[in-house]
């Protein structure tokens, strides 16, 4: 196999360790203007018969059906383990395992695996598009904007502001109305919300927030836990954050005890708190 990375403005996009771990160490950089549909046709001569492995980036999802289309081969999009005869598939709540004869295309989801030390051969190459295989392949890209913290891919998310079951076993307020106060809060902290199991089950926020061994793999700057314990199915969905904050009446819960910062208070109280010292900053 072989690990594809597109390279924007010197900066490699989220997932690429795991991407260049998972192909045994051999990659293929390439940078350059941007162009999908131009790349694709560029770079078909020089990765054809290969298993490719992206990273199921903005821009590793852009490339790959179109790189998938070039090349004639399948396209196994959304994998969480790429092997040299196929991929297994998140789909939802599920698992597919699908085996491939030949060569394919992959896209592997960031936080999905553990990027390790790998020894390999890595080739960088910059990729002219200027010529007139760009003709009718690409849309014009007119501006790259910022993720939108609310909308944003959690596993891409620098600051996370979390809801456990403490946050939200309260009758007043009720646990929709906390989990809505503290996507509030996230918004003035340009923060992502996120949410534990026992949150997500309980219809207080979706599924795509939860972070866990069942959910999302995180590696913010910044975590703000509030009123989660710390089950290990949580922590198994935390990185390595650079910055952890724990509000919990429970001092000695393993999330206080990993934390650089334990406020040990009522979650939802200090919530209040904080949604109030923030609107009165902006008045």
């Amino acid at each position: 196999m072989i690990a594809l990375i597109p390279v924007r403005d010197g900066v490699q996009p989220l997932g690429s360790d795991e991407t260049i771990t998972e192909a045994g160490g051999r990659t293929l950089l390439v940078t350059g203007r941007f162009a999908p549909g131009a790349w694709a046709t560029a770079l078909a001569p020089r990765l054809s018969g290969e298993r490719v492995v992206l990273p199921a980036s903005p821009d590793g999802r852009d490339l790959a059906p179109r790189l998938a289309y070039t090349l004639d081969v399948p396209l196994l999009a959304g994998a969480i383990e790429v092997w040299e005869t196929g991929a297994r598939i998140s789909r939802g709540d599920s698992m597919v395992d699908v085996e491939v004869d030949g060569p394919f295309v992959a896209t592997l989801i960031p936080g999905s695996r553990t990027a390790e030390a790998v020894s390999g051969d890595v080739e960088t190459i910059e990729l002219d598009v200027q010529g007139d295989h760009i003709e009718g392949n690409d849309a014009e890209v007119l501006e790259v904007l910022p993720p939108d913290p609310r909308t944003a891919d959690l596993a891409e998310a620098p600051r996370i502001l979390a809801a456990g079951a403490g946050l939200t076993r309260g009758d007043e307020p009720n646990g929709k109305d906390v989990v809505a106060l503290l996507e509030r809060v996230a918004d003035a902290l340009s923060a992502s919300v996120g949410a534990t199991r026992v949150v997500t089950d309980a219809g207080f926020a979706g599924y795509q927030r939860q972070i866990g061994t069942t959910g999302v793999v995180v590696d913010p700057e910044l975590y703000i836990a509030f009123g989660i314990s710390g089950a290990a199915q949580h922590i198994g969905g935390l990185g390595t954050p650079k910055h952890v904050v724990s509000v919990n009446i429970d001092a000695s819960c393993p999330m206080t005890a990993m934390a650089d910062l334990g406020i040990v208070t009522d979650a939802t109280a200090l919530l209040l708190e904080l949604a109030e010292q923030l609107e009165a900053s902006h008045d």
